[in-house]
């Protein structure tokens, strides 16, 4: 259930309670795609780093180790020996992902694993049976994720198909939700809004969507290719057509200025790569913009990535220890990067809720994003 505590603008503050513990929004979820962030980061790391919510990935799990398995060994959360909520999607975006080995029918999706070439088949049914077998807090709806750009006429069908797949999840979810044997009977459902940059589609959409009261709304299909300002129009208009009493989950964007935009617009979930991603080339984010440490002005650099950072990379070691340990090509320095990377980001999110308690989120967000332009001076 999520309760609305307070609202600066379109901006939102909330609350969404679940099976597996209350989450603050907005929020940011640390990606853990095979249950496990890149950059060997552990799940004692992220209660340390102030995680709220992990994200696991329903297709690679499927594939390795398989669904089944983690379900024989009591779900998502006993295999990675994490209690908080995790939020698994549905597996249709790396379904798009691997648009040479796949095929789209009305049943589902025909296509390849990436790991063994073996044949695999996935449509609503089976994204939630998988979802059901992880057991996660929340299951995301299979949809698909329309390639950037695409014509109005495959757009428009490409939403109309992802509708009534939906509703074959919905349908889905609750069958699973009620056999004995479902480890989590309270499992969450949230929908996908999709229809690229077309305003029109996105909106009409968000209303169909909207009347089949799920737990939640994703806006999906964004970040592939578009511009920020063509995804940020596009989230002006279509968050207004979302309930404003649930959380509305950004999918897969973006960089901490992204986040503060879509903040400003409505938006309450996050989820990125960047940041691990970012980490593990040794890129690392600060109030002052991102550095990269291989450059060789760190070589003698004995400051921490960013002073007054609580992260436990920060707390002991220097810019030029961790730049070595990248250049040694030591996993070391790639854990201290991400480990930064993923306390500035949950620090951030913090930041922001503190902020629209106290009604002062304009003016941090405007304070934000000119401290992120310091580095670009240099």
């Amino acid at each position: 259930m999520y309760k609305l505590l307070k609202r600066e603008g379109n901006a939102k503050r909330g609350e969404f309670h679940t099976v597996h513990g209350v989450v603050q929004t907005p929020v940011f979820m640390n990606v853990g795609t095979v249950a496990a962030i890149k950059g060997a980061v552990s799940t004692e790391d992220l209660e340390k780093i102030g995680t709220q919510i992990e994200l696991s990935n329903t297709y690679h799990l499927h594939v390795r180790p398989g669904d089944k398995i983690i379900k024989n060994l009591g779900g998502l959360h006993r295999f990675m020996s994490w209690n908080r909520p995790i939020l698994t999607d549905s597996g249709g975006f790396q379904v798009f992902s691997l648009a040479g080995l796949r095929k789209i029918k009305e049943e589902g999706v025909y296509f390849n694993s990436h790991i063994d070439g073996r044949k695999i088949f996935m449509g609503p049914e089976e994204s939630m049976q998988i979802q059901s077998n992880l057991a996660s807090t929340i299951a995301m709806a299979f949809d698909e994720c329309p390639p950037h750009p695409a014509t109005r006429e495959y757009m428009q069908a490409s939403v109309d198909r992802t509708t009534r797949w939906l509703q074959r999840c919905k349908n889905e979810m609750k069958r699973l939700n009620d056999m004995p044997d479902t480890i989590n009977k309270s499992q969450l459902l949230f929908a996908i809004n999709q229809g690229g940059t077309f305003a029109d589609i996105r909106i009409e959409h968000a209303k169909v969507i909207t009347e089949m009261d799920l737990d939640g709304y994703a806006l999906g299909g964004l970040a592939v290719g578009e511009s920020h300002e063509e995804m940020y129009h596009i989230i002006e208009e279509t968050t207004p057509y979302l309930p404003v009493n649930k959380p509305v989950y950004l999918m897969g964007v973006g960089t901490p200025a992204n986040i503060l935009e879509a903040v400003e617009r409505g938006v309450d979930f996050f989820d990125c790569v960047y940041p691990s991603r970012n980490g593990r080339h040794g890129h690392v984010y600060t109030n002052k913009g991102k550095l990269n440490l291989f450059n060789a002005k760190y070589e003698l650099d004995d400051r921490p990535i960013e002073e007054n950072c609580n992260c436990p990379a920060c707390q002991r070691y220097s810019r030029a220890y961790i730049r070595h340990l990248l250049k040694a090509k030591e996993m070391l320095g790639m854990r201290f990067c991400v480990l930064h990377n993923l306390y500035f980001y949950n620090k951030m999110m913090e930041e922001i809720r503190q902020a629209l308690d106290e009604g002062r989120y304009a003016e941090y967000k405007k304070a934000k994003l000119a401290g992120f332009e310091e580095n670009n001076k240099e």
